[in-house]
């Protein structure tokens, strides 16, 4: 199917093909992403690596000592626009600088709800007043900022916040009453952006500042990882807060709360993958070091399998990350930036893409989960202990999973985006899918040519957008209205998606380096590709029969389950041969260096 529009749209990538230049991924770093990288990177290793212990230790003096030698660099101002001094770059900028943040863990938690959900609701939401006099603060982390949304009885369901707001009698100030859950950088912030119901009833943004009447926080929370970030409640007690100080439009708190999320899910993601490259190159070090029965650690079969499957969960997050990034970057290129509307429009490009958005999140952050728990067993005993790094990545990881919306929620986000999006006629959804269902029942139907580099896994990756696209079509035909009460069957279409968009991305970085440099020197990544696309049809497979015994039965689902047995024909490949040279790969390598 083709598109009339100059740009990818959200959820389009189920249903068309894709040539390898129209999308991006690192090696399409420009200069400025280099040295940004480098810079970074450097800045990481040099500065905050050293302290990390000592961060743990809650030594919060460290904290922001090290947020504002970031500042200096630049480093939390890659979304502020230039004339409240920042650097105005673009979203990549961003999401190289949260990979690169990603190993050091609980100040990652410090860089991100400062530099990110902390600072991003005055960018796009502000006033000029706002932004002049926060922003510059912010850049240099003179003044540290923080963001609270989260109640004790509201989590998940924000929008059931109970905080309350009422403009007192001279209109100059709300008296703010309630409690803010789970804020990070609490303890040493300047700044909370939090939210409260106008008059029981106005969802809105505010500012409030440290040192505003009837505003404290309890004690730090004692908590199971990232415990170096300041995490506390934010208590408003009779707090006067200055009419000027909402952050947009009252009554319209969700679209800063919603807004400022998804962009937070989009860095996790880089985060994430940052997190992840970092345990790897902590385990293939180990393993090289390592003896036992007389062969080095990562000599062992299990042990290559293992080593392999990190590699390649997390050069398929990678290469959706950055995919995603191009997408955004392309679209915000468009957006005059001088004009009165462009941060409503910079905004609206990356709504465009929520469903991508809550995919990263979900996926990178599992991605994360699955690498630091196989280091954790590939050190063994020395993985459980304090005195080895991997210990404190498996505790830190875990909390990306309820981070900026739990994964749960954002399954259910992801595959019902699509479908709001299908059902307003804004993406040929459910067309297409009436479309497929009647080719696959002719029997001259078939799918691409396999004569071609990786050729076999392109016509799986066609067919995997089908099938995704199918359970789409029957799921929204079956529960009409109702879909979203059918969280199981949502929840496994998003699985589907994420492992089609997670297939796509990374057989286009591939041909994509093929059609540079040739197939040999590519041999890991294609290795890569052909495992990731056997083991992910097979999980699809499974995915898909349990919608289609939920949604049909009898002659329906018999008839449907053949369709679907059309399109996962296929021979697989030898995992655990590819898998044993992608590791000795990795190992020679001395890490994740793809």
């Amino acid at each position: 199917m083709t598109t009339e529009t100059t740009y990818t749209k959200g959820g389009e990538f189920l249903l068309r093909e894709f040539t390898p230049n129209e999308i991006f991924t690192p090696e399409d770093f420009s200069e400025t992403h280099q040295m940004i990288a480098k810079t970074t990177e450097d800045f990481i290793n040099g500065e905050v690596m050293p302290h990390v212990k000592e961060i743990d230790e809650m030594r919060h003096d460290i904290n922001v000592a090290l947020l504002r030698k970031a500042g200096e660099l630049g480093l939390l101002s890659i979304d502020i626009a230039e004339e409240y001094g920042g650097l105005g770059l673009d979203k990549t900028s961003s999401m190289i600088v949260a990979e690169k943040v990603g190993p050091t863990g609980a100040w990652a938690v410090s860089y991100g709800a400062h530099a990110g959900i902390g600072t991003l609701p005055i960018v796009y939401f502000g006033t000029p007043e706002q932004k002049a006099k926060y922003l510059p603060k912010f850049a240099t982390a003179e003044w540290v900022s923080s963001y609270s949304l989260s109640e004790p009885g509201s989590g998940s369901d924000a929008l059931s916040a109970k905080t309350t707001a009422k403009l007192n009698d001279d209109k100059k100030y709300y008296i703010l009453n309630g409690t803010k859950m789970w804020l990070s950088n609490a303890g040493f912030a300047d700044v909370y952006i939090t939210f409260a119901q106008i008059d029981g009833d106005k969802f809105t943004a505010f500012i409030i500042e440290k040192g505003y009447p009837g505003v404290s926080t309890a004690p730090e929370e004692k908590k199971m990882g990232i415990k170096g970030s300041s995490t506390r409640q934010l208590i408003l007690e009779n707090a006067k807060v200055p009419v000027e100080n909402i952050v947009g439009e009252i009554g319209k708190g969700h679209l800063v709360a919603f807004n400022i999320l998804n962009i937070g899910r989009f860095k996790l993601g880089a985060s994430a993958i940052g997190g992840a490259k970092n345990a790897i190159n902590e385990a293939v070090k180990y393993a090289d070091q390592r003896k036992q029965f007389g062969k080095k650690l990562h000599q062992f079969p299990l042990i290559k399998h293992k080593l392999a499957e990190m590699t390649i969960r997390t050069f398929v997050a990678d290469s959706m990350v950055y995919r995603t990034a191009g997408m955004i970057d392309n679209l915000v290129s468009s957006v005059e930036t001088k004009s009165p509307d462009a941060s409503k429009l910079i905004l609206k490009s990356i709504e465009e893409y929520a469903a991508e958005c809550g995919m990263l999140k979900v996926y990178c952050s599992e991605v994360l989960d699955y690498v630091v728990d196989e280091g954790v067993q590939i050190l063994g005993g020395y993985g459980y202990s304090e005195e080895y790094p991997m210990a404190r990545a498996y505790r830190d990881a875990r909390i990306n999973r309820i981070f900026e919306g739990t994964n749960e929620i954002n399954r259910l986000l992801a595959s019902g985006m699509v479908l709001k999006r299908a059902t307003k006629g804004e993406l040929p959804l459910f067309g297409y899918a009436q479309q497929l269902f009647g080719e696959l029942m002719t029997p001259s139907f078939d799918g691409n040519g396999e004569d071609q580099p990786l050729g076999v896994e392109r016509k799986l990756v066609s067919n995997a957008k089908k099938i995704t696209v199918l359970m789409l079509g029957a799921a929204a035909q079956k529960y009409m209205t109702t879909i979203q009460d059918e969280q199981e069957v949502l929840a496994a279409v998003t699985d589907m998606m994420m492992e089609t968009y997670g297939m796509e991305s990374a057989l286009l970085r591939v041909l994509k380096k093929i059609e540079k440099t040739g197939e040999a020197v590519n041999a890991t990544h294609i290795d890569m590709v052909r495992v990731f696309v056997n083991d992910a049809m097979g999980r699809i497979t499974q995915s898909a029969t349990n919608i289609l015994a939920a949604i049909a039965e009898g002659d329906t689902l018999r008839t449907q389950l053949a369709v679907l047995k059309r399109l996962t024909k296929m021979t697989p490949v030898n995992t655990f041969a590819l898998r044993r040279k992608i590791s000795d790969a990795v190992v020679e390598m001395g890490g994740y260096k793809l």
